[in-house]
């Protein structure tokens, strides 16, 4: 094993290899915008959007080339236990220092912030959260001068000329929680930071407001910014809901999540010229929320205006016919699937805000272990040749994901029923939820 934490070695490539493949396979849509903007060699610090433990840093090392290793700081609770620290080590994290940590180990930061200085000057990626701490909410909180700090002492060895580089990187998640939902992976262009030398060597304060703000500006362009104090729930009812009708082009992930950026800049301005129109859209949001929560529906139902019976029994038909593929998959994921919560549970790990991050970590383990014990089990309930359990091992996981999509599909057909049963009905809860859908969006079109 190297000496060195940012070194690339063999047993870590073959680790990440393993993650990386299991971490895209955590996310139904995984995708990266901008992969040109990440530079071919260090000193680099990647600067991310901090809303979901783990997988945050883990987000911006799938975008990078294999063989690129990218140090970063983590909270410095996770080191406590020999065999945590020893990990989160070999996994190339190191710990950061706050308050909550007791102020006598405010201290140990000094130590910590000169490894990440050695990183640098070792044309190797670093990764920092410059938000500080994890948020709830999809929106940019203000940057901790630590990045900065770093950033600038680095740069010091060229001086002027161009070296150590900030990328910002924006990250947003379908869903903080579930497995499938989407991945979007924003990569911004690189911010050279010898272009606050000249005035950091005067001024650093200054220097470091400016490249704050830079930094801070690039982050809000590459994430859903629902920067807004008092009216968070209305803006991500709105987004969601207007969506489809301000969708001007492909009907895709990444197309939709500019979309919502769009109507995001729309509301904030809206918020600020007529600060009247937004609480009414914000009541009406509250009421939309409550009735189709009654309703058990979601928005993405009433995109569209009418399901008709064909379609519907096509959609059930093609559900029969693939139901085994969901059965196998089922019943060969179950246990690895589930597994993961039921430790979580029984040894009452809490770790707000990271349950994906654990779901995810010990998926790790429990996918593995699981698909082995099967395959074998398989292997021998049948007597085939040697290669059919090497076979059986992946295709486990093969039907492991056909198995959720029909059931998302499943769902999806589902949900179409009972609206168009509601319909049907007259439903007069329907009909007022539809109302203020109509309403929510006359309203974004008036911030256009």
């Amino acid at each position: 094993m190297s000496k060195n934490i940012f070194d690339f070695n063999q047993s870590y490539g073959l680790v990440k290899r393993y993650m990386m493949t299991a971490f895209r396979g955590f996310y139904g849509d995984y995708v990266i915008n901008g992969k040109e903007n990440i530079p071919a060699e260090g000193p680099v610090i990647y600067a991310a959007n901090h809303l979901n433990a783990l997988m945050d840093p883990l987000a911006v090392i799938s975008a990078l080339p294999h063989k690129m290793p990218i140090v970063y700081l983590a909270r410095a609770d996770y080191f406590k236990k020999k065999t945590t620290r020893q990990m989160l080590t070999f996994c190339k994290l190191l710990p950061a220092f706050r308050m909550r940590d007791g102020v006598g180990n405010l201290e140990k930061n000094h130590g910590i912030f000169e490894k990440c200085v050695e990183v640098l000057e070792n044309n190797r990626a670093l990764g920092i959260m410059p938000e500080g701490n994890q948020g709830s909410q999809r929106k940019i909180r203000p940057l901790v001068k630590g990045i900065f700090r770093i950033a600038f002492t680095a740069q010091q060895k060229y001086g002027t000329e161009p070296g150590v580089k900030i990328v910002p990187v924006g990250i947003d998640f379908g869903d903080f929680e579930k497995f499938g939902k989407h991945l979007i992976i924003n990569v911004g262009k690189p911010i050279e930071v010898s272009e606050f030398m000249i005035t950091y060597n005067s001024n650093p304060v200054k220097a470091t407001n400016h490249l704050r703000d830079r930094l801070s500006n690039d982050l809000s362009s590459l994430t859903l910014n629902l920067a807004t104090e008092s009216h968070y729930d209305c803006f991500e009812t709105a987004t969601e809901v207007a969506n489809t009708n301000f969708l001007t082009s492909a009907n895709n992930t990444l197309n939709r999540f500019f979309t919502r950026q769009k109507i995001a800049e729309k509301l904030l301005k809206l918020e600020k010229h007529r600060p009247e129109l937004i609480e009414k859209l914000d009541a009406i949001c509250s009421e939309y929320r409550d009735h189709l929560k009654k309703l058990n529906l979601r928005s993405w139902v009433l995109e569209k205006k009418q399901y008709k019976r064909r379609e519907l029994f096509m959609s059930i038909l093609l559900l029969l016919i693939t139901l085994p593929v969901f059965v196998i998959g089922f019943i060969v994921n179950m246990f690895p699937f589930f597994t993961p919560d039921l430790i979580r549970h029984l040894l009452k790990i809490n770790f707000p805000g990271g349950i994906s991050s654990l779901r995810f970590g010990l998926g790790m383990i429990t996918f593995p272990v699981f698909y082995l014990i099967q395959g074998v089990l398989i292997y021998r309930k049948f007597r085939g040749e040697l290669w059919n359990l090497i076979l059986i091992i992946p295709l486990q996981y093969v039907f492991g994901k056909l198995s959720y999509q029909w059931y998302r599909g499943y769902q999806r057909h589902l949900a179409k029923i009972r609206y168009r049963r509601l319909e049907k009905q007259k439903s007069p809860e329907l009909i007022k939820i539809k109302q203020l859908h109509d309403e929510i969006i006359q309203i974004v079109q008036q911030a256009s």
